[in-house]
């Protein structure tokens, strides 16, 4: 019902070109109508000359021009439907598009990308053929009957009456079999959104499965998921197949019931020829319609699958609230208070509270899974929690600009994204408008001006994707420089900036981050415990919580969560 009430909504906003496509319908059906009712009485005054009402070039004349006028009105019709389709499907990617944009990275990062390329190119697409010929046929499908059962009555009550009776068992037949059909469509489509997620993902990862041996029986997968869904797809065109055979089925014997009374009518001399030979030619045009929308059923079954999917989209996440408070100038104080956030139902964050000073390194550490991240992306106010509340000079973080707030931070994570292009283009990422200078402190500082200097092209070397010519001790400089290259950030977050260095490169990275300290508000995830042991003060995090902090050295000192790590780390 939910699908049903989406599908209402978004057919609201094209309601205009719709009803002007119902327009068409009905001059259409009239055209219709006059159409066999001139062709009638042609043919009555050719078989019957001594009775013809008028001349024959009159009614040939006017049955040519119901034709044309039927044709172009169908045209119209169909042209108008399609255009408010196509713009209905545009505007919807616009919206959705920019709904997803909005999101928070911890909820996108949720969101499986081929699922959402599924729902949001198939998805959409299937609400085509919907709003372009589903529902124009509706339309149809009510306009002519009626139109046509009163021309018909005015011709002949028995007709008529004999129409009215059996017309209905074709919409009845449709609601019988609309369950299975639907259920049908549902498991289509959820098997494409399958299959497209698992072909994204395998796409991506495609080097670690050949690595690993494992490309083969990966595709192995994919061909059997591609076979389950070339299955559905054949179930859901049998449903579709079998159902148009009985509506075939019931037009069939409702005209040729209509026919046999005409006949015995005829030769009774109860009915006029031109009267019944009318009615013969319009009984199918009015069964066409009813007809062909149950043909089109597959195209509503289909919106339903869709729409309930793209509604999911909607629901996966609200957009963070817009602040408009201004960012800091100076290295501010950040501060969690008591902060829950999850993934999925999944609590992460249970409770957690911590401070990070300006004017000094803050080292966060714990086991895989504490939480350690998740903090990073809080303080970037990339999520919002579930309770409890992010802080900036004890202010609510949900309150800032987030452009402006961002702005002031940089992070450097575990792995850099490098995008196709030139080394400086990478760099320029951070601050496009760095002057030669700034860019060659920035390289300096970093300890990326030594590899400039051996690479073949300096900083016009191309690279790939994934950073293709770079090692990972390199691509973590050039995420370092990244950072220095933001001179207006007052917030450094590092996630492990020393992981991919050697011991003596780490020591000189982590001398230049204490340098950076002294002006700004510095954390630094550690997995390292050799950098928090260089930190001026180490918080400690375990299941959600942090469990301790306070300087390394008093820690270590201590029998605590610290001390533990450090002895596990030992050799």
């Amino acid at each position: 019902m939910e699908a049903v009430r989406w599908l209402r909504e978004e057919t609201l906003r094209i309601r205009r070109p719709l009803w002007r496509a119902g327009g068409f319908t009905a001059l259409a059906a009239f055209a219709t109508v006059g159409q066999a009712w001139f062709l009638a009485r042609l043919l009555a005054a050719i078989v019957f000359p001594r009775a013809a009402a008028g001349p024959l070039w009159k009614s040939a004349l006017f049955f040519l021009v119901a034709i044309g006028v039927r044709a172009y009105a169908v045209s119209l019709g169909r042209r108008t439907a399609e255009a408010a389709s196509l713009g209905l499907r545009t505007d919807l990617r616009k919206r959705f598009l920019r709904h997803i944009q909005s999101l928070d990275p911890l909820t996108l990062r949720a969101q499986a990308s081929g699922d959402l390329m599924v729902r949001l190119v198939d998805g959409i697409d299937a609400l085509g053929p919907y709003y372009a010929r589903y529902l124009p046929q509706a339309s149809a499908a009510v306009i002519m009957p009626v139109i046509a059962v009163l021309a018909i009555f005015r011709a002949d009550w028995v007709s008529g009456l004999i129409l009215v009776c059996t017309a209905p068992f074709i919409p009845v037949f449709m609601v019988l079999v609309g369950h299975n059909a639907e259920r049908a469509a549902d498991q289509r489509f959820a098997q494409l959104r399958r299959l497209g997620a698992a072909f994204i993902e395998a796409l991506g990862h495609l080097t670690t499965l050949r690595e690993l041996g494992a490309a083969q029986r990966v595709a192995d997968g994919l061909d059997a998921e591609s076979e389950t869904y070339r299955q559905l797809t054949m179930q859901v065109l049998r449903i579709a197949f079998l159902s148009s055979l009985v509506l075939e089925f019931f037009t069939t014997v409702s005209i040729a019931l209509i026919a046999v009374f005409i006949g015995f009518r005829l030769l009774a001399h109860d009915l006029a020829f031109s009267a019944g030979l009318f009615v013969l030619l319009l009984a199918p045009e009015l069964y066409a319609p009813l007809r062909a929308l149950g043909t089109l059923r597959h195209a509503r079954l289909e919106a339903l699958a869709a729409a309930e999917s793209l509604q999911h989209i909607e629901g996966a996440g609200r957009p963070p609230p817009a602040g408009k408070g201004a960012a800091p100038a100076a290295a501010p104080v950040l501060a969690l208070q008591d902060v829950y956030f999850g993934y999925g139902g999944q609590p992460v964050l249970k409770g957690c509270s911590c401070t990070i000073r300006p004017g000094q390194v803050t080292a966060l550490i714990g086991e895989s899974g504490a939480g350690k991240s998740t903090i990073l992306q809080l303080l970037l106010g990339f999520g919002q929690p579930a309770s409890g509340v992010v802080t900036v000079d004890g202010k609510d973080l949900a309150t800032l600009d987030p452009v402006g707030w961002r702005a002031r931070v940089s992070l450097i994570p575990q792995a850099p994204t490098v995008f196709t292009g030139s080394l400086r283009h990478n760099l320029l990422l951070a601050m496009p408008s760095a002057d030669p200078p700034t860019l060659d402190r920035a390289l300096k500082e970093s300890g990326l001006d030594t590899v400039v200097a051996r690479l073949p092209a300096g900083l016009e070397t191309p690279l790939g994707e994934h950073g293709v010519g770079l090692s990972g001790g390199q691509l973590q400089r050039l995420g370092l420089a990244r950072a220095w290259l933001r001179t207006g950030a007052c917030v450094w977050l590092f996630d492990e900036a020393t992981a991919h260095l050697d011991r003596e490169s780490a020591q000189c990275i982590g001398e230049r981050i204490r340098a950076g300290a002294s002006t700004r508000t510095v954390l630094l995830v550690a997995h390292r415990l050799e950098a928090a042991q260089k930190a001026d003060w180490v918080i400690v995090l375990a299941d959600g919580r942090v469990v301790e902090e306070g300087p390394p050295a008093m820690l270590a000192s201590q029998a605590g969560a610290y001390s533990a790590l450090l002895a596990a780390a030992a050799p």
